[in-house]
């Protein structure tokens, strides 16, 4: 396990049951057309089924705290969400650990500010010597984020590149 040093805190419960290697977790609104690009992707994975006994999904949702809390158990995170830099839609990015870690601390924020990159500098801060040891980011530029649309095609495209390039991570762990 590898961590940020000395938190100012003591870690008084650990989350139950065994280490993961590899926590996929989907970060998005699923009510706000491309960016539930995410959660998708980890739904998709999930009924493709047969997932090592050591890798698990999770939705994330919108909930930063939550995302945060997840990554107590693995070793490795990667997280999928929905970008919007004005890139062409369905444009797949892959951020690496090193860039991720580099990431500002959350500062002060509400919870409805809070988005991954924040939940990993709270997680970072948090959980100290339990953070996982690598956490990764792919994210898919999304076209439409209006309340109840649904995918855009060039999104399901990324999402489809998305699930293959996830899958290939998964099958490290198998």
């Amino acid at each position: 396990m590898t961590g940020a040093g000395p938190a100012p805190y003591e870690l008084l419960d650990e989350v139950a049951g065994p280490r993961l290697d590899l926590l996929v977790i989907g970060c998005g609104n699923v009510l706000r057309g491309d960016d539930a690009a995410g959660p998708v992707v980890v739904r998709r994975l999930w009924e493709a089924g047969a997932l090592p006994e050591s890798v698990r999904l999770a939705d994330g949702g919108t909930s930063g705290m939550d995302v945060a809390f997840q990554m107590q158990r693995a070793d490795r995170v990667l997280i999928v969400d929905a970008a919007s830099t004005g890139a062409e839609p369905g444009t797949l990015y892959a951020v690496p650990g090193d860039v991720v870690a580099g990431l500002p601390a959350a500062g002060t924020l509400g919870s409805h500010d809070f988005r991954w990159d924040h939940a990993i500098a709270f997680a970072r801060w948090l959980l100290g010597p339990y953070f996982p040891a690598e956490v990764d980011v792919v994210l898919i530029e999304g076209a439409s984020f209006g309340y109840g649309d649904a995918l855009s095609p060039a999104v399901e495209r990324g999402v489809e590149r998305a699930v293959a390039l996830v899958t290939e991570r998964i099958a490290e762990y198998a």
